[in-house]
């Protein structure tokens, strides 16, 4: 088992996950600040001015118990959202994924292919066992994304969250070593 120092750059056919950088805030801004994103992923707890972002972005490759990567469009090389492997337990070879996918990199495959980068790189390059994520409910498009990955829903936490006037449930998903070595083996 590996930690997270090594910050990989993993090429698919529609895009790239590359380690970000400080010049990467002012697209990450844009895609933090899109209505479908907020919609998702709540409003962010503290204002993210530039500065800020330009601070997180730049240090994330300094984050050891953690991988963040930019996910790129392939053919043009442009920014559209981010992949996260996080809460990494190191005695259970487990961690927490969670990505986000701006307006430019929607509904063409890219978020499904990152998504299967770094999990493929959790598991054959990192040893993860098991890697888990929680989604809403009603982020239909992103709960297709994780089930055409492999992840499995374990369990609903019914009306966790209040958003817009509305409770909300979060849909836990998991995936096993195992189970993503038996869904790749038939594919290659």
């Amino acid at each position: 088992m590996s930690d997270f120092s090594v910050e990989p750059v993993l090429t698919g056919k529609l895009t790239v996950l590359r380690p970000f950088t400080e010049a990467d805030a002012e697209g990450m801004a844009e895609i933090i600040e899109d209505p479908e994103v907020i919609h998702f992923t709540g409003t962010p707890s503290a204002e993210l001015t530039l500065e800020r972002l330009r601070s997180w972005y730049g240090s994330r490759s300094a984050q050891h118990d953690r991988l963040d990567l930019a996910v790129t469009d392939r053919a043009t090389g442009e920014l559209v959202g981010e992949v996260v492997l996080y809460e990494w337990d190191a005695h259970a070879r487990s961690c927490t994924f969670r990505t986000l996918i701006g307006p430019g990199g929607r509904g063409r495959g890219l978020g499904t292919e990152a998504t299967r980068l770094i999990v493929g790189y959790g598991f054959e390059h990192l040893g993860l066992h098991r890697i888990e994520l929680e989604a809403y409910g009603h982020n239909a498009r992103a709960l297709r994304v994780y089930e055409k990955v492999g992840f499995v829903v374990e369990g609903v936490r019914r009306e966790a969250d209040l958003r817009d006037g509305e409770w909300v449930d979060w849909v836990v998903m998991g995936l096993l070593d195992r189970d993503w070595a038996a869904l790749n083996s038939t594919a290659r």
